[in-house]
Parts: C-alpha cells; structure tokens; sequence
C-alpha cells in the first residue's frame, strides 16, 4: 500500500476541474491523481534531473491505479478580480473568479493506493520528489507533502467501480491517469520520413522527434492540448468517484464561547527621533509621558471596555477599583535608555511580564508621538517609532539582554528611608558594633550612623531588591543571592557616578505625582555580577517601573 499525506499551510487549495472553465468557479474536490501525477513529474525535472528514468517511471506507474481519499471537513469560496483586457480600450476590465477550496490551516487530505507496493529505491524516490513539491493546482496553492507508513484512518471518497450510490453520497467525475497509456508517446512523438537517394538507392528513414522529455503523453502541455482541440488529454481516463454530499458543509459552531485574550507579546520596543533628543537625566519625565500616553490611547480606544472606564491594568498598574496591583513585577516597566552612549535617551521599551491584550496592543501601535509642555512650544517634539514586538523568550534588545555583569544607567533610588530598628539597624549591629556603640555614647542615634556609610547601606539594600527580583524569576531559582557581586560606582571622593559623567543629583526624580519623595531618597550607583548570565530587566527601587534603578549589560 502506498499512502501520501497533503496539506496546504495556507488554508486553500486552488484548482480547476480539467472540463471545466476557470470562470465558472467551480473548484476541484478531491484533487485530481491527473494533476498529482504531472506535479511530481515536474518536480522531478525541475529540482532532481539526475534521478533515474527508469526509476522514476516505475515509481510513478505505481500511482496511476485510481486511489482512494480521506477527505478532511471544507468549504468553497472564491474571490472576484477585474483584470485589464484592452479589447475595447485602455480602460476595458473583465471579470474573473478564483474559485478554491477552504479548508482548516492543520487539515490533511490522505491518498491511499491499496494495491500498489513499492521498492525501497521506488520509496526513496517518491519521498524525494513529495519532499520538494511547494504547490498543487495554482501557483497559490502551496502545499507540504510527505509519504504515509500506516493504515488509512478511514476513507470517505473512493471510485464507485458499479457500488451503488449511498443517500449521503454524490457522483464526482475526477481525472485520472490511464496505466495502458499514460507512459505512451503516440500523441506526442511526430513522425518524419526522410529520404536518400534515387531508384533503387532510394532508402526511407522515419525520425521520431519530441518536445517532451520523457516522450509521454502524461507530459503534453495544456497550450498543446488546446491547439488540437481535444477534449480531454490523452492519456487521462474520468472516473466516476463517490465522495460525501456534504463535503462542503460548513457546521455550524455548537455554542458560542467567548475566547480568552492572548497576550503572546512582552515587549515592545521604540526608537526615539526628534532634531533635540532628550538628556540621560530626563528618563523618570520621559516614562511618565509614555505611560500617561498609553493609557490615554488605551481609554480612547476601548471606552467599553472594563465596564465603560477603558482602564488598562497592565499600563496603570492598577485594578479596576483604581488599587495598586498586589505584584509589582507583571504590569508594565517604562525603560528609555541611551544606547549609543552620547548622553541622550534614544530608545524606549515597555515591558509586561504578564503580556498586551490586543486593546494594549493597539494602543502601543498607535503610540507614535509624546506631547508636553516643554516641548511642544519649541517646535521639537518627540516622536516614536515602533520598530519590534516579541515574546521574552526571543526577543531581547537592549534592557531585556543576558548577561553576568550589570552596572547603573539610572541612579537606584531606595524603596524606603532608613529607619532606627528593624532590618536596617540589624544591618548595622552585624556591620560594626563598636563604631555603633561609640556613636551612642556620643549620643547619634542610628540613623544618623547610617547616613555616614550611604554607600553600605545602599549595598545592602540593593541585594534586598535583588533577594525579590530573584524570587519573581523562576529561571533564577536556587541562585543564592550572598554569592552575588555589589560594589559602587563612585569616584575618588566616595561621590556616585553613573557612565563616569552623571551623578545622582543631576537626574530628576521627582514624579508628577502627589505627596512623591523620590528626589528626597537616598540613592546610588553599582556594578552588580552574577555568578552566572541572567537575563533582564533589571529595574530595581524606588520608580523602577519609570527607569529609575535601570541597570543595562556591562
């Protein structure tokens, strides 16, 4: 037995019935063993001409008995086109169908030849030439075809060969390939008589010339075809085939179901253009804008949506009751950053571990410009370009990169000031007892004895935000934080640096938001390694969802 599996990645299968003309939309179901047979004769001229004839012709006379199909569900459609003609003028159109069958992207069409046995070289040949067939029928229908080891599943199109015909069953005429004389050469070889000679010299040759390669009637083009006005090809024979009469049914669906949302996105990423870009310093300012803009663009897009509010939890970080969201880490971080290291931000990426809904898709799509106050008078404005959507698992530029050691591009701004008991004066009491004590016989309280040592301090509660980080991260598991590298990045004079230019005073870290105190925090800058490449973002502190805190690949 011999099986081929067909399928067709773009859902449509176009063909037209050899007695049918291609305006009448009539589309060819199942396909025909005729067309089948030709398409892999091409395909072996095409793309595997140093194959055996030989091997070849057994191979394909092995598969021109009319085989059996399973049909998967489909339906038809067609698609209307006015293509120019010039037979009345310039502007003269004429209407033409393309007709096609429709059938689901995974659906696999089986063709079974139930008597027909193949050696292992005729096996390795019809998988070669399956293995290089991209399409069947019209150039559009592409197709993927590969050969069957097992039994047929069942079989719901078959030649009648005299059965009689079921209620549910109707007559198809399909074209297939006659053995006796589908290999033949008798309408393709011309025969010419050539003669030498005079009297009884005379000597009469015939040369057999062909335009085919091989000489069989199988090859003969359909402009040949034509030309003789034959009505069917030679070499061909219609049979008479049962398949099911509600082969082009659609079914209707059993119940409507509302479909969750994907969210098969994470990132989206932007480049920032405009005849001034902003400085390194306005990254909090910068993010605010974005997601101000979003979540404007969301609303206006999808005011039905969450009950009339059109609220996007992932760009607000907040439910619909207006709360803040109980994880931090899913909704949205804003990280513009600057990647060519001229001191000016130049590229923005929003990043949501919980993925966009298609609302928040569209919204982002639509993010094209930033307006504010600022920089809308001068006549510079900020415009964005979205330039890659993807997935964390592939996609990573920039923030979202792999790597062991990371520094400071932002100053990381501390999640709370220092308090007098609790972690922070354990902190200290394990650090230096005897400086501690001194400085209570002073009488400094300790908090004062920890703004003496910001950068300690700092360190520590930095590995405190990594101790979160790595908690959210299932990738991280077992990393032990204690075997993580901190040291700050300041100069000669103990003063944090960032990118050996900024210092944390320079940035703004104030949110446009009430009662806000993140210029009032401590804050510092660090180079942090890892025992081991971890991949991003890493957005740490205080306003780490606005670029504050942001470290980027060493």
């Amino acid at each position: 037995m011999i099986g081929i599996a067909l399928s067709f990645p773009s859902g449509r299968y176009h063909a037209t019935p050899w007695n049918r003309h291609v305006n009448e939309a009539a589309p060819e179901w199942p396909p025909s063993p005729w067309r089948l047979l030709r398409a892999l004769i091409a395909v072996w001229k095409r793309k595997y001409p140093e194959l055996s004839d030989n091997l070849v012709e057994n191979t394909l006379r092995q598969l021109a008995t009319p085989p059996q199909f399973m049909l998967p569900p489909a339906s038809t459609g067609h698609t209307r086109h006015y293509m120019p003609w010039f037979k009345k003028g310039p502007d003269d159109r004429t209407l033409v169908f393309d007709a096609f069958v429709a059938l689901p992207k995974e659906a696999v069409i089986h063709i079974f030849w139930s008597l027909a046995e193949l050696k292992a070289a005729e096996r390795d040949v019809l998988e070669t030439l399956l293995g290089g067939l991209n399409f069947l029928g019209r150039a559009e229908a592409w197709c993927q075809a590969e050969l069957l080891s097992g039994e047929p599943a069942a079989i719901n199109c078959q030649p009648l060969n005299g059965r009689s015909l079921t209620p549910d069953g109707e007559i198809v005429q399909v074209l297939c390939a006659d053995p006796d004389t589908a290999f033949s050469d008798d309408h393709v070889v011309s025969i010419e008589k050539i003669s030498r000679g005079r009297g009884k010299n005379k000597v009469t040759k015939e040369r057999r010339t062909s335009p085919y390669d091989p000489a069989w009637n199988l090859c003969i083009e359909t402009l040949k075809i034509h030309k003789e006005k034959w009505s069917d090809p030679p070499g061909s024979r219609w049979i008479s085939y049962y398949r099911p009469k509600d082969c082009f049914r659609v079914k209707p669906a059993s119940g409507w179901r509302a479909k969750p949302q994907k969210r098969c996105f994470q990132v989206a990423r932007y480049t920032l253009d405009s005849t001034v870009l902003p400085l390194v310093t306005e990254t909090l300012p910068i993010a605010e804008l974005v997601r101000r803009e979003l979540m404007g663009r969301y609303g206006r897009l999808n005011r039905d949506a969450d009950g009339g509010k059109g609220r996007s939890a992932t760009f607000s970080g907040k439910d619909n009751e207006g709360q803040k969201r109980l994880d931090p880490h899913v909704h949205a971080f804003y990280l513009p950053t600057d990647e060519d290291g001229d001191g000016r931000l130049d590229h923005l990426t929003v990043f949501a571990e919980e993925g966009f809904s298609a609302g928040e898709l569209k919204a982002l799509d639509w993010l094209d410009r930033l307006r504010s106050a600022e920089r809308d008078p001068s006549r510079h404005p900020l415009r964005l370009v979205l330039i890659g959507l993807g997935n964390s698992d592939d996609y990573r530029p920039g923030p979202l990169a792999e790597s062991r050691a990371w520094v400071s591009v932002t100053p990381f701004l501390v999640p709370r000031h220092p308090k007098r008991k609790g972690e922070e004066a354990c902190y200290w009491r394990s650090r230096d007892q005897a400086e501690l004590a001194q400085a209570r016989q002073h009488g400094r309280q300790v908090k004062q004895h920890i703004l003496a040592d910001q950068a300690g301090w700092l360190g520590w509660a930095v590995r405190e935000e990594l101790h979160r980080w790595i908690d959210h991260k299932p990738c991280l598991a077992g990393l032990n934080v204690e075997s993580i590298k901190i040291s700050p990045l300041t100069n000669e004079n103990g003063v944090f640096y960032i990118a050996d230019r900024w210092r944390s005073i320079q940035f703004k870290r104030f949110r446009q938001k009430r009662n806000d105190d993140g210029g009032c925090r401590l804050t510092g800058a660090f180079r942090i390694e890892f025992p081991q490449p971890v991949p991003g973002p890493i957005a740490l502190g205080h306003s780490s969802h606005f670029g504050m805190g942001l470290f980027l690949p060493a």
